[in-house]
């Protein structure tokens, strides 16, 4: 039986191009974006420092509602959080973050992160106390790589 080239190049090609096209969608599925603090900035149980970090839901097959908090390389796991679903209006071409600011001498608080494109993001769960706290606190909606007038102290890109 002779096997025509042409019908395995083609067939090579097909297989070339599924392999990369499953590959492309595989940040899509986890909406790993990294985000650049310049000034410290508080999380549920803890404050992390000036520095670039990496968010990503934890199984995006799974469980849209539990985000990782990685150093930018993603060799440090700083925080596993339980979140909720939140909406927006509409979609920003970046990552957007909400933020609770806490007044002299104290970070602001992360509230909410949304994955470049999309009205649904995830909203952090603070203590009760502690939400009513920030619920009092001005809060502010930062679209990253945009500067802001107030200087809220965090930039970052979507990956």
């Amino acid at each position: 039986m002779k096997i025509n080239k042409s019908y395995i190049a083609v067939g090579l090609i097909i297989a070339f191009a599924l392999f990369f096209e499953l590959g492309a969608h595989a940040d899509e599925s986890d909406l790993a974006t990294t985000i650049n603090f310049s000034e410290p900035v508080q999380i549920p149980g803890q404050v992390l420092p000036v520095g670039t970090y990496l968010f990503k839901l934890a199984d995006g097959n799974t469980d849209q509602n539990v985000v990782q908090i990685f150093n930018a390389d993603r060799t440090v796991l700083y925080a596993t959080l339980q979140t909720i679903a939140t909406d927006r209006p509409e979609p920003a071409d970046d990552t957007v973050v909400a933020v609770a600011e806490q007044g002299a001498g104290q970070p602001n608080a992360l509230l909410k992160w949304f994955y470049p494109g999309r009205e649904t993001g995830n909203e952090f769960l603070y203590p009760k106390q502690k939400e009513k706290e920030l619920a009092q606190d001005k809060q502010e909606t930062i679209v990253a790589n945009q500067p802001t007038p107030s200087n809220s102290g965090a930039t970052g890109a979507g990956n």
